[in-house]
């Protein structure tokens, strides 16, 4: 299963396109540029398969590349961030 993140600034998600299905974690950003992440959806179609994990940390990177945090608040993006302490400097 091959997907490129795409960042669709309008309706404020990253997105993963498969097939006929969309993989996607909603945000809205605040007035210090910090990243809300606020609902991670995968189809019933691709659950299973680690991809809300793949999806997370592509959107980390992407986040770090451009010199932003994340504000987990969503509760799958909560507990990643809890089981990886590591990470911290990636959350605000």
């Amino acid at each position: 299963m091959s997907h490129t993140l795409v960042h669709n600034e309008a309706e404020s998600k990253y997105e993963y396109h498969i097939d006929k299905y969309i993989a996607y974690i909603t945000y809205d950003e605040d007035k210090d540029g910090n990243m809300h992440l606020t609902h991670t959806i995968v189809p019933d179609e691709l659950a299973g398969k680690g991809l809300a994990k793949i999806l997370l940390e592509d959107v980390l990177a992407e986040l770090k590349k451009n010199n932003k945090k994340a504000v987990a608040q969503c509760s799958y993006i909560v507990k990643y961030q809890e089981k990886h302490p590591e990470l911290s400097d990636l959350f605000a």
